[in-house]
């Protein structure tokens, strides 16, 4: 596991702001190795449920990139 721990019952101390502008894969591996238990990559515009899932980190991706990075 990376520097980042994840915290029982929370999220890893990571930025999501260092994940825009990433090619896909390597956002998901490096969310992985900070840390989070699920990543959710979705299409940019997707239409997504809005429940708080602690210790996911959601990537919206268009054109292989991480557009957007948000928590739950």
């Amino acid at each position: 596991m990376g520097a980042q721990a994840n915290f029982p019952g929370g999220n890893p101390q990571d930025d999501p702001d260092a994940y825009l502008g990433l090619p896909q894969q390597e956002a998901e591996r490096r969310a992985r190795e900070h840390g989070w238990t699920t990543v959710r990559s979705v299409p940019h515009d997707a239409v997504v449920t809005l429940e708080y899932v602690t210790g996911r980190l959601n990537l919206a991706v268009e054109d292989g990139r991480v557009r957007r990075c948000w928590l739950g």
